[in-house]
């Protein structure tokens, strides 16, 4: 039975196998992966039509293969561990070794006087490595001061690779090309605000044990951040709009991308319908989303329709940043870490946990009043999360 690879979406047609679980002569049980693919887009494990023994693979792991392609094939129903073995022409008797010879060059090599063999000794040279300019082609003191050194780093040097080479994989080529589209494509801006986390860390500390008893799941920031960006996108329609040839589309639908980082790369898992999600709902999605990223399980219907984008860049401690666009959005908001600063609160300074805001945007779309009223809308709501509960 021949392993093709399957269909991965309308608008993919190759993929990099990635690895092969099993060798030639394994078994295999029906459904069990017996490779993994990667595409631009996800990673996907290709399970076996049938049990029995991975007779051939046709395409090593590296390769990259058009869609409906044979990679292999399984010998249906064999017992496992009984690959034909590969003959090979008998060996030939091992050759005595030659007898270790000096060469013609070194035999004729005059010996150092006294001083350019201590010389030598003290450097950790031999001879063989210094041109000598003396009587006969003798290696002197002066020789093992003028050439001595540089041999001795440059085998230093060699000790270990100074670099190393990998091939990038086809998720980091498609990150790689749609940043670099977005900022060749889209009139990119980015502006900054700062919010006070005070209240909603507060709020999260006094039901944070009850949420997760009756929810399953822990009561993070995130979701605040979500209901506080629907509110500002149903104020601020350009921010959840993007360009059509020569038409701007506005949505009516509120698909809030979240970014999550994997060991293969930044991927963006779609939250559908935010604005009919609760906050329970919110932080289980993210959970599962990022779960399943992780896992490298995520499918590309997980990927599509977004209509904007947030990105945590907190949690590996970044303090601010420009967040770069997901085409053909119009805005991603950057969340960064909480830091404890001295604020001025009424007529006092406190410290106060704060985080930077960023909300990149497309110029071409959204202008400069209404990406500043949309962050000051998101940092009103956090600061002020009974704003979320009331829908003012």
């Amino acid at each position: 039975m021949d392993i093709k690879i399957p269909s991965l979406g309308e608008s993919i047609t190759e993929a990099t196998i990635s690895k092969w679980f099993k060798k030639e002569g394994d078994a295999v049980a029906q459904d069990e992966p017996v490779l993994e693919l990667e595409t631009d887009k996800v990673t996907v494990e290709v399970p076996a039509a049938a049990a029995g023994r991975l007779d051939r693979i046709l395409a090593a792991a590296g390769s990259t293969v058009k869609i409906g392609e044979v990679v292999g094939a399984i010998a249906a129903g064999a017992a496992g561990g009984t690959a034909s073995p590969i003959r090979s022409a008998p060996s030939a008797p091992p050759k005595a070794a030659a007898p270790a010879t000096a060469s013609p060059a070194a035999a004729a090599a005059p010996m150092p006087g006294p001083a350019g063999r201590k010389a030598l000794a003290e450097a950790g040279l031999s001879a063989s490595q210094v041109q000598g300019s003396g009587k006969d082609g003798r290696v002197t003191k002066a020789d093992v001061a003028a050439g001595g050194a540089a041999p001795a780093k440059a085998a230093a040097r060699a000790a270990g690779p100074r670099e190393t080479r990998s091939k990038m994989s086809r998720l980091r080529q498609r990150i790689a090309e749609r940043l670099k589209a977005a900022q060749n494509t889209a009139a990119m801006l980015t502006t900054f605000n700062e919010v006070d986390m005070g209240n909603v860390m507060r709020l999260r500390d006094r039901y944070k044990d009850n949420f997760e008893k009756r929810h399953g799941v822990r009561m993070g920031f995130m979701s605040f951040f979500v209901k506080a960006c629907v509110q500002a996108l149903k104020e601020i329609p350009a921010v959840n709009a993007e360009i059509d040839g020569d038409e701007i589309v506005y949505k009516n639908f509120y698909n809030i991308g979240v970014a999550v980082g994997t060991a293969q790369g930044l991927v963006v898992p779609v939250l559908r319908d935010c604005d009919e999600l609760s906050l329970a709902g919110i932080e289980k999605a993210i959970n599962e989303y990022g779960k399943r990223a992780r896992d490298g399980k995520i499918g590309l219907e997980d990927l599509s329709g977004g209509t904007f984008t947030i990105s945590n860049g907190g949690v590996y401690g970044s303090l601010n940043s420009t967040p770069i666009l997901n085409p053909p959005q119009s805005g991603i908001l950057g969340m960064h870490k909480i830091q404890p600063r001295p604020m001025a609160v009424g007529d006092k300074v406190e410290i106060r946990p704060m985080m930077y805001l960023a909300l990149s945007y497309d110029h071409r779309i959204v202008d400069g009043r209404e990406a500043v009223t949309f962050l000051v809308r998101v940092k009103e709501c956090i600061e002020d999360p009974e704003r979320l509960l009331l829908d003012v």
